[in-house]
């Protein structure tokens, strides 16, 4: 028989085994809205890029922005 694995609540820091639950990893819709609104405030957010060995693709040529032209 499988333990339960008991986490908290990335929101309200409340332990249980939420990965069991409709919501996991958050124990209740409630604090998955309170998450979702964060990173759609980006409160929350990747700060950088993920190393080119782990994304799987190839690298992608830095996009250019056109030269000012002198004045």
């Amino acid at each position: 028989m499988a333990v339960p694995r008991r986490v908290k609540c990335p929101t309200c820091k409340k332990v249980g085994d939420w990965f069991a639950g409709e919501f996991g990893p958050f124990c209740s819709q409630r604090c998955r809205l309170i998450d979702l609104g964060k990173w759609l405030g980006e409160e929350h957010r990747i700060s950088e890029p993920l190393p080119e060995p782990l994304t799987g693709e190839a690298p992608a040529a830095e996009p250019r922005m056109p030269e000012e032209e002198s004045r």
